[in-house]
């Protein structure tokens, strides 16, 4: 098994969704890579941005990857947002780690149109 995929599977531990529900994309634009990582809810049948990183090489986009799984809890803050798809009548929440409100709030908002996404609200969760 190469190196990366290792790395795959070490962050897939460490997020105990199941493996099923993530999904790496990896970017190169000039010499720089870019992972992104989602998250999937079946409840939902949403994508959802976990985590981006940029690194000189694919490997280390992992690396950091990996790091980030393992210590982001101690350094972001927890978000719950409440939200619906336009022209839908269900209630959603979903929580994100971020260090920012709008950091949450981008993580919802990934690779879609904020227009088709109606956020009733978004709380700083208490420190546990």
């Amino acid at each position: 098994m190469d190196e990366i995929e290792e790395l795959k599977l070490k962050i897939g531990k460490y997020i105990t969704i199941g493996k099923e529900n993530l999904s790496f994309q990896l970017k190169k634009s000039r010499s720089i890579f870019t992972l992104q990582l989602l998250t999937y809810n079946p409840l939902h049948n949403q994508r959802f941005l976990f985590h981006s990183c940029e690194a000189d090489s694919a490997e280390e986009c992992f690396r950091k990857m990996l790091k980030y799984v393992q210590f982001h809890k101690e350094e972001e803050s927890s978000y719950t947002i409440q939200w619906t798809l336009l022209g839908e009548n269900k209630l959603h929440t979903s929580y994100f780690r971020a260090n920012t409100i709008l950091g949450a709030l981008n993580k919802l908002y990934f690779d879609r149109d904020p227009n088709g996404i109606i956020v009733f609200s978004v709380i700083l969760n208490p420190i546990s």
